[in-house]
C-alpha cells in the first residue's frame, strides 16, 4: 500500500486528531483519558453515554446520550469523529463492544481504541489462560470488519488500583497489614498508573496523523495504526513494591504478616473457585498468572515501550504507592 502523506490529502484536511469520542468518559479509565485530553487543549471531546448514566463528566466535554443498542443513535453520535475510545467494564454485555464498533464504522470513524487496557494483546496463550470474556483477536476482527483501524493500549495492570485492591491482586491487604508473596515475590511485571495511561493516550492523539511528505521522519499517529502502544510506569516485582510500601507507611517487616504461596497452585485454586461461580477467583487467577516464572506480565523486554516516543515522564514509585495506600485506606478500591 502506498504511503499516505498530508500533502496528498484533499482540500480541508487537517493533519491532527481534533474530534475524539469516548465511551465511559466518567469511568475508572475513561475519566483519566478525558482529563488528559482536555489538558492538551487540542481536542474537542464528546462523551457518548447511556441515557440513564449519572457519571460525572468534566466541564468542556460535549455529552450525547445514546442507548448502546440503538444503532441509528450511535451512528449519529459518532458522525464526524476522528477517533473513538471505548472503555467498558470487563463483564459488560458481550455484544456492546461490537455494537459500538459497527456504528463507528458506519459513521466513518477512522480509528478505534478497543476496550483492552491490559497486558500484551499479542500474548494469546496468556489471555486464554486467564479466561477473559473477550479476546484481542475478536476486537481486531470487529474493527477490521467495520473498515476502521485499531490502536491498542497495552498498559498491564493499573498500579494504584492493583496495589490498593486487596490480596487477590498484588497480594497486599492494607487493612490487615498482610502480604501474600507469589513464590518468592521476585518475578517482575510491567504496571502503569492511571495518570500515565491518560498521558499516553493524550500524547498519541496529539501527534500529527500523517507525515507531511516523504521526507518527514517525525512520529505520527498513523505509524501506530493497526498496532499497539506499549506503555509502563514501572517494571517491578512484589518485593520491590513492598520496599516502597514500607517507605511510604513508615513500617518494617515485623509490622506485616508475610506469607508465601506457590503461583501454580494459587492460580489453579482461583480457576476452580471461578468455575464454581465465586468470581473473586477471576481477579486472583488473572493476577497470579501474570506473576508466573517466565514473566508473562512483563512485555517491555520483548516489545519495547513507547514512553520516550510519546514523551511520557519517569514517575516516582513512592508517590504512586502513596496514592495506592490512600485509596485502600479510604476504601476507594473494591476488594
Amino acid at each position: 500500500m502506498a504511503a499516505k502523506y498530508a500533502k496528498d490529502q484533499p482540500e480541508g484536511f487537517t493533519n491532527a486528531i481534533e474530534r475524539v469520542a469516548i465511551i465511559g468518559a466518567g469511568g475508572q479509565m475513561g475519566s483519566h483519558f478525558t482529563r488528559a485530553l482536555l489538558a492538551t487543549g487540542k481536542h474537542r471531546i464528546t462523551a457518548v453515554t447511556r441515557p440513564n448514566s449519572n457519571s460525572a463528566i468534566p466541564a468542556g466535554v460535549n455529552v450525547i446520550k445514546a442507548d448502546y443498542t440503538d444503532h441509528a443513535a450511535l451512528v449519529s453520535a459518532f458522525k464526524g469523529q476522528q477517533f473513538l475510545i471505548i472503555t467498558l467494564a470487563v463483564f459488560a454485555p458481550a455484544d456492546t463492544h461490537a455494537n459500538l464498533v459497527k456504528a463507528a464504522g458506519e459513521a466513518g470513524v477512522p480509528y478505534i481504541m478497543p476496550n483492552w487496557y491490559g497486558g500484551d494483546p499479542q500474548n494469546v496463550e496468556m489471555w486464554k489462560a486467564v479466561h477473559l470474556p473477550n479476546s484481542a483477536d475478536g476486537y481486531r476482527a470487529q474493527i477490521e470488519q467495520a473498515g476502521a483501524k485499531h490502536i491498542f493500549l497495552a498498559c498491564s495492570f493499573w498500579y494504584e488500583f492493583s496495589l490498593g485492591g486487596g490480596p487477590d491482586r498484588y497480594g497486599f491487604d492494607f487493612h490487615k497489614k498482610s502480604l501474600v508473596l507469589f513464590d518468592e515475590g521476585e518475578v517482575r511485571i510491567n504496571t502503569t498508573t492511571w495518570p500515565q495511561c491518560g498521558r499516553a493516550v493524550a500524547a498519541l492523539l496529539s501527534l500529527k496523523e500523517l507525515p507531511e511528505d516523504e521526507h518527514d521522519r517525525t512520529t505520527t499517529l498513523s505509524q501506530f495504526a493497526n498496532g499497539t502502544i506499549y506503555t509502563s510506569s514501572f517494571k517491578i516485582n512484589q518485593k520491590e513494591m513492598f520496599e516502597s510500601v514500607k517507605r511510604v507507611t513508615g513500617t518494617q517487616d515485623e509490622d506485616w504478616t508475610i506469607t508465601k504461596e506457590p503461583s501454580g497452585p494459587r492460580y489453579e485454586g482461583a480457576v476452580a473457585d471461578m468455575m464454581k461461580g465465586n468470581m473473586s477467583g477471576f481477579a486472583r487467577q488473572l493476577y497470579t498468572r501474570a506473576f508466573f516464572p517466565g514473566s508473562a506480565g512483563e512485555y517491555e523486554s520483548v516489545r519495547g515501550l513507547a514512553n520516550d516516543v510519546l514523551g511520557l515522564p519517569k514517575e516516582d514509585l513512592d508517590e504512586a504507592t502513596k496514592e495506592a495506600v490512600r485509596m485502600a485506606e479510604n476504601n476507594e478500591v473494591p476488594y
